[in-house]
């Protein structure tokens, strides 16, 4: 291999490669670097105790409330799964206060928004299938013309609104607290995963940023260049094929300098591989799957029990 390909792969690395470590000879040197526990030290600088927990961990506890809430057809059963969503982030994140103000005045504005889209769609004569009948069948909010929209079409589009939202916010425990390096980690360390798929998935997640830095420089070059001109659909699609072609050598280049990075260091020569980033799953992970499943399980009660009434 010449000299050029060599520093083109080391250069990759940082950006493109899955930070490759020693093959199955090398699990010394990967065994002391997984004792520093670096991630995990990243992680309590994020903040919050959900940040140190398995990313498995936290996607496995709300998968039964997210399999529950899809089949309910209530508001109380989603309403309450996204309050236990909205607390447990509150406490164990530290999250940015643009995030929590949208977690908090953005989930009921949308919820009542997405409430007025999905009963448009309704059928007002299937809202007492829907369970909301009586007095909100008959009541028109408004009408276009013989199409009327009834307080019974909203109501039921409110409860859809709120199954999406809920499912949303039991995901973004995991999402908000993981990074998808984290997850692919995990993956491969304690579902098995094959490595090759996993840290190849993870090379091309590395590429979408890359990507659009590489087209903010192309945008910029056409500027300097002034062969941006005009506004308009025709003009935008005009620039669309200018900046594809440049993007596309330059993802082909990039997708070699990461090939030939791996290759330099054994990436897939062994079956198995030493890892430099350990993710365990630990007792605090088994207890905090047990307790959300716990608390989960509560709440279905609850609700179940008072609409049973």
């Amino acid at each position: 291999m010449s000299a050029g390909p060599m520093r083109d792969a080391a250069a990759a690395t940082p950006s493109g490669a899955p930070e490759p470590s020693s093959s199955t000879s090398g699990a010394s040197t990967g065994g002391s670097r997984a004792a520093t526990g670096t991630p995990t030290s990243r992680a309590v600088a994020r903040g919050g105790p959900l940040t140190t927990l398995n990313p498995l961990a936290k996607l496995a506890a709300p998968l039964p409330a997210m399999i529950v809430v899809v089949f309910s057809r209530d508001l109380l059963l989603p309403a309450a799964l996204i309050v236990l969503a909205l607390v447990v982030l509150l406490v164990g994140a530290r999250l940015s206060p643009g995030i929590v103000a949208a977690l908090v005045v953005g989930t009921p504005v949308a919820a009542l928004v997405l409430g007025v889209s999905f009963g448009i769609w309704v059928d007002p004569a299937s809202a007492a299938v829907a369970g909301v009948d009586g007095p909100a069948a008959s009541t028109v909010l408004f009408g276009i013309g013989d199409w009327q929209f009834t307080l019974a079409a909203y109501l039921v589009g409110v409860a859809t609104a709120l199954r999406v939202l809920a499912v949303l916010m039991l995901s973004l425990i995991a999402g908000l607290t993981s990074t998808g390096t984290e997850f692919v980690r995990a993956a491969v360390q304690n579902l098995r995963v094959p490595y090759r798929i996993g840290y190849t998935a993870l090379a091309a997640l590395r590429f979408v940023p890359r990507f659009g830095h590489e087209l903010e420089i192309i945008r910029a070059a056409h500027r300097v260049r002034g062969t941006v001109a005009g506004r308009g659909p025709i003009a935008a699609l005009r620039r669309g094929l200018g900046t594809a072609v440049p993007l596309l050598a330059s993802a082909i280049r990039h997708a070699e300098r990461v090939a030939l990075a791996m290759d330099a260091r054994a990436f897939g020569a062994h079956r198995t591989r030493t890892e430099r980033y350990l993710m365990p799953w630990r007792a605090r992970d088994t207890v905090f799957v047990v307790a959300f499943v716990a608390a989960s399980a509560v709440i279905v009660w609850l609700v179940w029990a008072t609409l049973a009434r």
